[in-house]
């Protein structure tokens, strides 16, 4: 009689198989994803604060050699190259001769754009303009940031790594009021492809400088 009524014990079915491992399936795959972002927000939190370092780096050099150029401003003077003030010229005369009057596209788009010609960067370790003719500019392998080599005890630029900087000067104007409000507005700027985003990550500030006049 035991044998008889094992033979009509009923298990599973095919549908509630199914159900159980779509369950299962779902609450692994939650698991998964909420691992990956426990993984990936850290991730970018760190890549955000160290390029910010490398923006703030940028516009610190920027503020330096505007002061020291001020400082040492004569109208029509001439300054030494390898002074703080020599290479604010210098790189005047690149923003000059770029003759920039607007920032290009930045933050909307589907990969980091190439930065536009006339865009430079520092080396903010000897505080010295890189000029845009020399192709230090490159796209971010990881995160943005400025590459030094050391070369006779020398900090050299090596690369600028998804970062640079866009010079925009203001447009001449007949109004009274700007007369004398010359000024750039330097457009730092960083991109890279983050782990965990389908778009880059894209941080930027705009450092406004006046110029002496006289």
């Amino acid at each position: 009689m035991l044998g008889f009524k094992r033979r009509y014990e009923k298990g599973d079915t095919i549908i509630e198989v199914l159900f159980a491992v779509s369950v299962f399936s779902l609450v692994a795959v939650g698991g998964l994803s909420i691992m990956n972002q426990g993984t990936t927000t850290p991730q970018r939190a760190l890549e955000i604060t160290l390029v910010r370092q490398e923006i703030d780096a940028q516009a610190e050099t920027l503020r330096f050699l505007h002061d020291s150029y001020v400082a040492a401003y004569q109208s029509g003077g001439s300054y030494a190259a390898d002074t703080p003030a020599g290479q604010w010229k210098v790189m005047l005369d690149s923003i000059i001769s770029t003759g920039t009057v607007n920032a290009s596209a930045f933050g909307a788009a589907d990969t980091c754009p190439n930065p536009p010609s006339g865009s430079f960067i520092f080396n903010a370790r000897t505080a010295t303009f890189t000029a845009p003719g020399e192709s230090k500019l490159e796209p971010a392998q990881v995160f943005s940031k400025v590459e030094y080599d050391v070369v006779n005890g020398q900090s050299i630029l090596k690369t600028a790594d998804g970062i640079w900087i866009e010079a925009v000067r203001s447009r001449t104007t007949t109004d009274v009021n700007q007369a004398n409000a010359g000024f750039i507005d330097f457009h730092i700027r960083a991109c890279w492809g983050t782990a965990g985003l389908s778009v880059p990550e894209t941080i930027g500030t705009i450092v406004r400088l006046y110029e002496p006049r006289g």
